[in-house]
């Protein structure tokens, strides 16, 4: 699915907040904390970005053409190529590890991406901070 940008600055139903220092990501519905996951983020030597975005795209199975088509399952675009996915390197999570992504256990990201997909892009608000 391929959706247009909208702008990120005001408040949504579905907030998935990223953060870098301790290596979580924090899903809120309304205000209410519904989820709290452990995410890799980038490794030394990458970058993650930070700010605040809304779902571009989304893919149930996204392949990456720059890392050697590693799969990306469940993946929900919000920067360019930047996405939060599934990752089978489960034992990673909870450290940096990634190119700039956000890795999440493939099962935690399939919760996301529907959440996303039942909220809409326009309802998603993806804030990545320190």
């Amino acid at each position: 699915m391929i959706f247009g940008a909208v702008g990120a600055s005001t408040a949504a139903p579905l907030t998935a907040r990223i953060d870098i220092s301790t290596q979580t990501m924090t899903v809120s519905e309304y205000g209410r904390v519904v989820y709290r996951w452990h995410v890799s983020t980038a490794r030394r030597g990458y970058f993650t970005p930070r700010g605040t975005y809304r779902p571009v795209r989304l893919h149930r199975m996204w392949r990456s053409r720059k890392y050697h088509n590693s799969p990306m399952p469940y993946s929900v675009f919000f920067h360019g190529g930047y996405a939060i996915h599934g990752t089978y390197e489960t034992r990673s999570l909870g450290r940096p590890a990634s190119h700039g992504c956000i890795r999440l256990h493939p099962q935690d990201a399939a919760t996301f991406f529907a959440m996303v997909k039942e909220a809409g892009p326009g309802n998603t608000r993806i804030v990545v901070a320190n």
